[in-house]
């Protein structure tokens, strides 16, 4: 019997050519796809992880996920490639540099990162589940949320603002979509020191990593993109079949 958790199916990754989506992509790969269509505006870095995972088992597509025709494009051409869809991972998202609070918000910023965080997630999610309904697949619906949908902050409220909406479209898609057979949860991770949350910063990843290291209750543990990746593979996995409309934390005891 073969071990790899997601023999034959087939998964899209937005956001997939760095980050958590490239170690989820990888990762995705490992464990037996027959494909996984990595969606992302960063063409040569998606290119070249499609090419490193190798193109009998992987599909780079430039996707901006803000934009309907370029996401429903995206779901039809993994179907028409691979025959059906079976795991969608929508994961793409951006942050503002800026402080964005209450009474200093940058309104261009705020639609722009509400854009590629909120509309970009619906936009996945309606373009999936009307694939895997059509094609009677009891698939399974993972969205990038954050820590910062559970809570308020001092600062980038844009930012929370999106991911307390990713997590209540992920509620109402569980829902909704239970009926078909179709799971739909997320992940919250703590700060990682993705190319994101460098940019974020102007910092190198080692100094992104030590800026957080105190807040979470675990000590001498560093999360990393591939702690995510295992959560979503988890969560993609039979090993969670009975598990629906969970916004799953691996923030290290911060929320506690």
């Amino acid at each position: 019997m073969s071990t790899n958790k997601l023999e034959g199916k087939v998964a899209i990754v937005t956001g997939g050519a760095s980050g958590i989506g490239e170690a989820t992509a990888r990762l995705f790969a490992k464990q037996g796809v027959r494909g996984v269509v990595i969606a992302d505006v960063q063409d040569e870095l998606g290119k070249n992880l499609s090419a490193s995972i190798g193109s009998d088992r992987s599909t780079y597509i430039h996707c901006d996920v803000s934009d309907e025709t370029q996401v429903k494009s995206l779901v039809d051409q993994t179907v028409a490639k691979y025959g059906h869809l079976d795991i969608m991972f929508s994961n793409a998202g951006i942050a503002s540099k800026g402080e964005q609070t209450v009474v200093d918000m940058d309104l261009n910023e705020f639609e722009k990162l509400f854009s590629i965080n909120v509309r970009g997630t619906v936009l996945c999610l309606k373009y999936a589940a009307r694939s895997m309904i059509e094609k009677k697949v009891k698939g399974n619906i993972i969205c990038t949320a954050s820590v910062l949908g559970r809570r308020g902050v001092p600062r980038r409220t844009d930012y929370c603002m999106s991911k307390h909406a990713v997590v209540g479209l992920m509620k109402s898609a569980t829902k909704q979509l239970g009926k078909y057979g179709i799971r739909v949860n997320a992940v919250s991770p703590f700060a990682v020191a993705t190319p994101l949350m460098c940019n974020v910063h102007d910092k190198g990843a080692e100094e992104v990593e030590k800026m957080y290291e105190s807040m979470s209750s675990l000590k001498d543990v560093v999360l990393k993109a591939d702690d995510i990746a295992d959560a979503v593979l988890f969560l993609a996995s039979q090993e969670s079949r009975f598990i629906t409309g969970v916004d799953m934390a691996i923030d290290g005891g911060f929320d506690v």
